[in-house]
């Protein structure tokens, strides 16, 4: 294993969502200096050049051959980091999780090849039957079968700077609105997992390079959704009212926003999964990477009230 040098060839896949963003910050902060990413947002990728100008970045759709592969050769480092969240059609989901994966593995020289950390999902492990849990967990599949030196990460539900779904969609939508809508009764259990901490895991890996092993890395700390949302609006001194509303209206509104809208934020299929009484392990990456978790409230507060980072938004 190569150690991992400061001046290390890094390329970030679907740099510039939430995790490729939060990513290259902490790495440029840790005084990693030969940083690079491919995205296809060409809206997102204008925001990190702005905030970011010291990544070397490359607009490209990685479900089709390009010129983007030559970014791959001397690559020391491959964080594969691109997916499809959310969305109506599945087609969306084969290409940028099934087709790029399988076109940026094939990119790679097996005689020189760079370490591959693959971002995966917890939802591999979850009993959610959509479009994204089918498309993740294929894609992971592709990757482990893979004779290329990688290990795969699998966060729960995240949450930081640049958080254009989840709850950071959820902290923009209370600011505008009196009202905040809760599905059922709001005590489904959620880990979710600071952005900040898993990029700490993530760089942990660069520099140990695990070969094969696979990891869980979960929200340490459980909470009910409606207690996350209280705390979101607490930190950052909403007065929205947060009520409870019967889960086929709030199904049905999900329905109707799907017919006007392209690519609405929330659909019907994630209220599913959102509802779906599942925990997920509780695992000691902490110690394994030595990685302190932040706090939810704590980390809320910086995810949502930072003055550097938290009023940058990015595109659908």
């Amino acid at each position: 294993m190569a150690a991992l040098r400061k001046d290390s060839k890094i390329v970030i896949t679907g740099i510039a969502g939430l995790v490729g963003q939060n990513l290259s910050l902490r790495l440029h902060a840790a005084g990693y200096s030969n940083i690079h990413g491919i995205d296809k947002h060409t809206k997102n990728l204008s925001i990190l050049r702005e905030t970011q100008p010291w990544v070397k970045t490359m607009d490209a759709d990685l479900a089709e051959p390009g010129s983007w592969a030559n970014m791959l050769k001397d690559a020391d480092i491959v964080v594969l980091n691109q997916a499809q969240i959310g969305g109506l059609d599945y087609t969306d989901f084969e290409r940028n999780n099934i087709t790029a994966t399988q076109n940026i593995l094939a990119a790679v020289n097996p005689k020189a090849a760079p370490f591959i950390i693959h971002i995966s999902s917890s939802v591999v492990n979850s009993s959610a039957d959509d479009f994204y849990t089918r498309s993740k967990t294929e894609q992971e599949r592709i990757v482990v079968n893979s004779s290329l030196p990688h290990c795969v990460l699998r966060p729960t539900l995240m949450f930081g700077w640049f958080d254009r779904k989840h709850l950071g969609w959820l902290r923009r939508f209370m600011t505008k609105t009196p009202v905040f809508p809760i599905p059922g009764n709001g005590k489904y259990i959620r880990q979710p997992l600071y952005a900040g901490d898993f990029c700490e895991v993530i760089i942990a890996c660069m520099q140990s390079q695990p070969k094969g092993e696979i990891f869980d890395i979960s929200g340490q700390d459980k909470h009910s959704y409606i207690d996350l949302i209280k705390t979101i609006k607490r930190v950052c001194g909403l007065r929205t009212w947060v009520i409870k509303i019967p889960y086929s209206l709030f199904y049905a509104l999900l329905w109707l926003a799907a017919k006007v809208m392209k690519n609405p934020p929330f659909t019907t299929a994630q209220l599913k999964a959102l509802i779906i009484p599942e925990e997920f392990p509780v695992t000691d990456w902490p110690t394994r990477f030595t990685v302190t978790p932040t706090p939810f409230e704590a980390a809320a507060r910086e995810a949502y009230t930072d003055p550097r980072y938290a009023g940058i938004t990015l595109d659908f």
